[in-house]
């Protein structure tokens, strides 16, 4: 028989299927043991892991109440600041709502916050959390701002957001740990107003510079990718991380769309790609589904790395960056190009195009607190009126272009008989 870890048991589910479960023994719940019971799922080996970290937690508790002391760098004492993360990064509105992409930056958000230091030279992470009180807080927002490089109100309004949402998921776990008159001392902290840099944007045309001249030199996943962001409006960590099937684009059930899954928000956006109008066929995105058909099939998600022998995965993401600075460089196109800014292109053409609120959140799915009452009422017949309208924008501003290049044609050629 498999032996369990401590404090683990197992059931037998209806379907034969075993589970296993974190469950504080009694005589440790009389002593107000904080450590909650929970599943652990079905895989075993999974639920060793977090058994052992759970255990962890359970044995610095212990420890604390026996007047032990905890040591170890990579074990926080119990009910600090740096043990508030360690719980936050395990709970599920870590991973499951932070993506990889952004992990990063709130790493070191988290480290900035730890390893600043308190009047009396005392690291923040060292301290317990039932000690920071909101004109602690306050003071710290502005050790915060203060950087190596002059005021950094960007990081310190990122910090405390950070603060503000770990103290409030972490506290509904382990209440006892917290002041219960203030329970989260980052909650309206006030912080300095800032000019908000506004986000580079790249156009059309650029953007199809980049996705011809990427097939050009074989780069077709990230000609892709940037066409995907701009047109569709996607995420690119979402693109890249193979979010979009092949399923999910003109399939037999729905041969006239493509289905665009928002990873971060779980917002799914049926575009239409063409319409039957008079008798003929208007295609709204016929320069993008050019470069689509480039892309070759080496498995269910339309980005994927080749790794040979007909094995394939999806690219790091690092991986495409370089890509595409490396395409972008060789294009000579400016420095600002990136998948982030062609998807902030297509929101601008939204714009742009005159769309309506409604319409410009049928495409892009972007959600507010204002907007959220609407956010059911967008459909197919809400994306394709949007559709249109940034289809006809295009197409005239293609014709204005035209029309002005006709024009200038024909006072150079005016020029150059009066000069003979």
């Amino acid at each position: 028989m498999v032996k369990l870890p401590r404090h683990v048991i197992s059931k037998r589910l209806k379907g034969g299927v075993t589970a296993y479960y974190y469950n504080v023994p009694s005589i440790y719940r009389e002593k107000k043991c904080p450590i909650p019971n929970k599943p652990l799922g079905t895989d075993f080996n999974k639920a060793c892991k977090l058994a052992e970290q759970i255990n962890g937690q359970f044995d610095e508790w212990d420890d604390l109440c026996k007047g032990l002391p905890v040591t170890g760098v990579s074990m926080p004492r119990y009910g600090t600041v740096d043990w508030l993360f360690r719980e936050y990064r395990l709970s599920k509105s870590y991973t499951e709502k932070v993506s990889a992409s952004s992990r990063q930056s709130y790493e070191k958000a988290m480290l900035m916050v730890c390893d600043t230091l308190t009047k009396s030279g005392a690291r923040v992470g060292s301290k317990p959390v039932r000690s920071i009180s909101p004109r602690g807080a306050d003071k710290l927002y502005d050790k915060f701002v203060i950087g190596k490089n002059g005021a950094r109100y960007r990081q310190a309004e990122k910090a405390v957001g950070l603060c503000r949402k770990a103290w409030k998921v972490v506290y509904r776990l382990y209440p006892e740990e917290f002041d219960k008159q203030v329970p989260n001392p980052w909650a309206g902290v006030t912080m300095k107003t800032r000019v908000k840099a506004t986000k580079p944007a790249v156009t059309r045309d650029q953007v199809y510079q980049f996705a011809h001249g990427c097939v050009e030199a074989g780069a077709v996943e990230a000609a892709a990718a940037a066409v995907i962001c701009f047109e569709w409006l996607q995420r690119p960590e979402n693109v890249i991380a193979g979010h979009l099937n092949w399923t999910d684009y003109r399939s037999e059930k729905n041969p006239n769309i493509i289905r665009i899954l928002h990873h971060k928000t779980g917002a799914i956006v049926l575009h239409p790609l063409e319409e039957v109008t008079d008798g003929s066929v208007v295609r709204f995105y016929e320069e993008a589904e050019q470069i689509l058909s480039h892309l070759p099939r080496r498995g269910v998600s339309m980005i994927l790395r080749d790794l040979g022998d007909g094995n394939a995965k999806p690219f790091a993401f690092s991986t495409i960056q370089h890509t595409v600075q490396r395409m972008r460089k060789k294009l000579k196109l400016p420095s600002i190009f990136t998948l982030d800014a062609c998807r902030h292109g297509g929101m601008t053409e939204l714009e742009e195009a005159e769309l309506t609120d409604g319409q410009g959140r049928a495409l892009s799915a972007h959600k507010t607190q204002q907007s959220y009452e609407g956010y059911a009422k967008r459909n197919m017949t809400r994306a394709l009126s949007a559709t249109r309208k940034r289809h006809a924008h295009r197409l005239a501003n293609a014709s204005a272009t035209s029309i002005q290049n006709e024009a200038g044609k024909s006072i150079q050629n005016d020029d150059i008989k009066i000069a003979k």
